[in-house]
């Protein structure tokens, strides 16, 4: 008998032990005096029904009841059998690798966790007590202490900077101009959050973008030009040139009649206070500022596409908002589909002559349906040849698909910016509505052609991603970047003068060659004083003729300290974006140097942008992460 007792007590020693490694806590227990009767019967479970899925048509019935009523939003309308078969699609979980790598691993013991994205945090010795556990939330996140931490998953596009080319072998420039301002947000999202950004995440074109310079307004035509020469504030022996384009300012009660459709993800990647609730809070400021000529659609996507709020005119704003406030985030994220019924539905409301543009707002994480970059940018291609442009405000952090909104809104004439807080939700849907909202030149481009006399060598400083083949220049089929009103455009060209001596990692192009009688053309040309021709060709929003504007810019080179503010605070910006970049090109100065000129060079800075730029910088005197993130034992 003694033998019997003691397996049980060693049996249940090890349960108890066994549950309370689990995690599982239990409490001791009064037996209960009236025990169950053996074979207790079966109680029926009574499951209630389950509401039907939001699913809209495209061209709904007025509702029978109030407007403003949240039920008729979401029960009134339903859709066509036709839209059904080619839109309904069955919602479906989609987990990302990280989660199916969480749930495969037992307890974690002595393992790390850095993200250096998202979080910029280290958090070490987890699951070091018994019954540690961690969790994968729906947007890959690992919560953790009463705490959720996103394993990154983001990615961009590789940049390789763009090399010095010797004047005498190729004297043109060409690219497409560029007012995307999403690199910056997105850094400075980085760098506020300890981690310092890789090198693919900046594009030093759209750092220097994102600030407003005191460029001169257009007297007639739909922009002015300002250019600028002096000393390069990176290396004592270049010069730089600025190229500054400033679009006609346009007052809000001047902009045209508006057909808006918002296009939004609330897939289950959304779920984080960083993205949706981010996106509805953006979206009510947009709608404030919106009027009875603005006619508002509301498209949301997860597994499955639909219409929320049909065509609305902007003074209804109780009808708009309640549509933004029901939006929920859940299933996998059917991106394809969901541009596909947003672009139909604006196609339906065109407005001849007027704004006819959808805003997506996402994290780019498309992962059901339509997804490779192909079909969605011959997509968005084919509706901006029909004046349906694209912008793009990407959200949140973690599995952010930056490439593929950057490529998506320049093929769709449109803009890519990144929120990343309340602030810049307004900067860009308030303060700048018109120029987000309103083109007034599309496929801009730009070519400039050098002195041989004069130039050495050059290089453009960032829009890698932007060149262009300089017989593309005079091709109108090309597609090109577009200025929206009052938005400024600022290129710099870094320029090695005649005589300097070249370093070896200068000299890139000994087999490439240009025409003989192109060069024999430059030097003939190159008698005058003139350093160089900028040329500008673009079309009218509804234009397919491009026209062509020419600026010449003189020989005369200011020191650094004698250029205007605005130059001053560009090269900071720009020295900035290549110290993140460790650029082989900066051979002078560090990010104190950026610092003490950005200080000198604030300006009136009414908005505080430029004062929080340089917060930026001494930020990254203490960051000491890793720029990948990982997640190891």
């Amino acid at each position: 008998m003694k033998i019997l007792n003691s397996k049980v007590t060693k049996m249940s020693l090890s349960l108890v032990l066994a549950i309370q490694l689990s995690g599982c806590v239990f409490s001791k227990v009064s037996p209960n005096p009236n025990p169950p009767e053996p074979n207790p019967p079966v109680q029926e479970i009574v499951i209630p029904p389950q509401p039907e899925p939001i699913v809209k048509q495209l061209k709904p019935e007025p509702p029978a009841k109030a407007e403003d009523s949240a039920n008729s939003l979401y029960s009134t309308y339903a859709l066509t059998k036709e839209k059904t078969e080619k839109y309904a699609k069955p919602a479906q979980e989609v987990s990302d690798q990280s989660y199916r790598q969480m749930e495969a691993m037992p307890a974690l013991r002595k393992s790390k966790l850095m993200n250096s994205y998202a979080t910029g945090v280290a958090i070490s010795e987890m699951g070091r007590g018994a019954g540690a556990a961690v969790k994968m939330m729906p947007s890959s996140s690992v919560y953790y202490g009463g705490q959720a931490y996103e394993l990154s998953t983001e990615s961009y596009d590789t940049i390789n900077e763009n090399k010095f080319f010797q004047c005498s072998e190729k004297p043109v420039s060409t690219f497409s101009i560029d007012v995307d301002t999403a690199s910056y947000s997105n850094v400075r999202r980085m760098i506020t959050q300890g981690a310092r950004p890789q090198a693919d995440a900046v594009r030093i074109e759209e750092l220097i973008n994102y600030f407003d310079y005191k460029y001169e307004q257009p007297d007639k035509g739909a922009f002015a030009v300002n250019l600028e020469y002096a000393s390069a504030l990176w290396n004592k022996k270049h010069k730089v040139v600025r190229v500054g384009i400033k679009g006609k300012e346009m007052k809000t009660e001047k902009r045209p009649a508006s057909n808006l459709v918002f296009l939004v993800d609330v897939s289950g990647s959304m779920q984080s206070p960083q993205k949706l609730p981010l996106v509805k809070s953006s979206l009510r400021m947009l709608v404030e500022q919106l009027g009875e000529n603005d006619s508002i659609s509301l498209v949301v996507y997860a597994g499955a596409a639909g219409l929320v709020l049909p065509p609305t005119t902007g003074d209804k704003k109780t009808k708009i908002m309640t549509a933004i406030d029901q939006l929920e985030a859940g299933g996998s994220t059917n991106g394809g589909q969901g541009i596909q019924l947003a672009y139909e539905t604006a196609k339906e409301n065109f407005i001849k002559g007027g704004v006819n543009r959808v805003l997506l707002a996402t994290d780019g994480d498309f992962n059901v349906g339509v997804t490779d970059r192909g079909s969605l940018t011959e997509l968005v291609e084919q509706n901006a040849k029909k004046n349906i442009y694209l912008t793009i405000l990407g959200f949140g952090m973690g599995n952010s698909k930056d490439g593929m909104m950057e490529t998506l809104s320049n093929k769709g004439n449109g803009n890519y910016a990144y929120i990343d807080n309340q602030n810049e939700a307004k900067k860009v849907l308030v303060e700048q509505m018109s120029g987000t909202l309103v083109t007034i030149a599309k496929d801009v481009k730009i070519q400039v052609e050098f002195n041989p006399r004069l130039v050495q060598a050059y290089r453009l400083i960032g829009y890698e991603n932007r060149l262009l083949k300089n017989e593309d220049f005079n091709n109108d089929a090309k597609d090109a970047g577009d200025i929206g009103a009052g938005h400024t455009v600022t290129a710099l060209y870094e320029i090695i003068p005649k005589g300097v001596e070249m370093d070896k990692s200068e000299d890139t192009l000994k087999y490439q060659k240009v025409k003989a009688t192109s060069v024999a053309k430059s030097e003939a040309s190159a008698e005058s004083d003139e350093l160089l021709t900028l040329k500008i060709r673009y079309k009218k929003p509804d234009g397919d003729v491009s026209e062509k504007q020419e600026f010449p810019l003189k020989n005369l080179s200011k020191n650094f300290e004698d250029s205007s503010e605005s130059f001053r605070f560009a090269s900071a910006v720009a020295m900035f974006g290549m110290l993140l970049r460790e650029s082989e090109f900066v051979k002078d100065g560090n990010y104190g140097t950026v610092t003490s000129v950005a200080k000198k060079a604030l300006g009136e800075d009414k908005n505080g942008y430029r004062k929080e730029f340089i917060d930026l910088v001494n930020q990254l005197d203490g960051i000491k992460l890793n720029r990948q993130a990982s997640f190891s034992e």
